[in-house]
């Protein structure tokens, strides 16, 4: 139990800030399409195709380096359009542009998302993330066995009694089991969207791994040179043709001669916010070229898309927002004052004079 226990405390003072930094980045991001404060944000959606493609056209002609675009949602009135390097700009339902920008810091919900996903240090910090989320399991894990012996003295406290050694560790013991279950789902969904070889872990219960992830990759198609003015009505008409209960996402452009157009749509059923549904578009003419239905993907690839909206609070509304909130400022204040009571707060040695 000692070296459980001197586990448990030497990886929380290592990674306990990168935690931190995670849990108060993802408390805000959660709440991202209330706080983009931008006129027409809080416009419905639209979902008329006609007026989409009139929209897609009028934005794509203001912003020509753009190189896809996501469409607004039922929470977030206006089309993104996405360049390169960190570039892009936001445009109302009718394609007139309402702002721009040349790089991510200029908006921050760009770079707190950069921060949350990659710590601002792209696959590298990306790499980081994924071992403090398996960090994060280990700490479920191992804290609540910790816990366990100690079981008769919980009381809850948002905050210690005292800022001393003693009271932090006692605050985080008793505050670490009530968010424990909430913790490892956040820690494990958010594993899996970093590390494959983790998520084929988690759902080979429901189906052949290997086969699960492939089966959720684009449709590859060969495509004509893309036109000078792609006919954006009859793909997004033929889109809502093909899935009509369906809601278009994403509309990503040819990065290089012979890939299609593509679109991402969210199904009804589906929880994913951008859907995993695709299609495939010729990016001469803009005929269908193929279509890749989220509903029909094997059981274990739908369970692989539900890690990100459960990780993200994008279903069960405003009461799931709010705890997964919880759960954020509980992983920045445990993280936090883990690394605090660690390096700062520990406890001096005697030394004893000899005679």
């Amino acid at each position: 139990m000692r070296l459980l226990d001197l586990l448990h405390r030497w990886v929380g003072g290592i990674l306990g800030l990168v935690l931190a930094v995670l849990g108060l980045s993802g408390a805000i991001l959660v709440h991202r399409d209330a706080w983009v404060w931008l006129p027409h944000a809080g416009d419905a959606r639209i979902a008329d195709p006609a007026r989409l493609a009139a929209a897609t056209e009028r934005a794509l002609a203001a912003a020509p380096a753009t190189r896809s675009i996501v469409y607004p949602s039922d929470s977030f009135g206006l089309l993104q359009l996405r360049g390169a390097h960190g570039a892009g700009a936001y445009a109302d339902q009718t394609g007139h542009l309402v702002a721009r920008w040349d790089s991510q810091w200029a908006r921050p919900e760009l770079w707190l998302f950069d921060l949350h996903h990659h710590l601002f240090s792209g696959d590298a910090g990306e790499t980081v993330i994924g071992i403090a989320g398996l960090a994060g399991i280990l700490f479920v894990v191992t804290g609540t066995i910790l816990w366990w012996r100690t079981r008769r003295t919980f009381q809850f406290r948002l905050w210690p009694r005292r800022m001393s050694r003693p009271m932090i560790v006692w605050q985080h013991r008793d505050l670490g089991i009530v968010v424990a279950p909430l913790l490892l789902l956040a820690a494990v969904t958010g594993t899996m969207m970093v590390f494959r070889p983790f998520a084929a872990l988690i759902i080979a219960p429901f189906g052949a791994p290997t086969a699960a992830l492939a089966a959720s990759s684009p449709p590859k198609v060969e495509s004509g040179p893309l036109a000078a003015r792609p006919d954006w009505r009859r793909i997004l008409a033929g889109a809502q043709a093909r899935f009509p209960d369906a809601q278009p996402r994403i509309l990503a452009l040819p990065a290089r001669p012979g890939e299609p157009i593509r679109l991402r749509m969210k199904r009804a059923a589906e929880w994913l916010p951008n859907g995993r549904t695709q299609l495939a578009f010729d990016a001469a003419d803009g005929r269908l070229l193929a279509a890749v239905d989220a509903l029909t993907l094997p059981r274990a690839a739908q369970v692989f898309n539900g890690a990100y909206p459960l990780h993200a609070a994008k279903v069960g509304g405003l009461a799931y927002r709010l705890v997964m909130t919880a759960v954020g400022l509980a992983l920045a204040m445990l993280g936090s004052l883990a690394v605090w009571s660690f390096w700062f707060r520990r406890p001096k040695r005697r030394v004893f004079a000899r005679n």
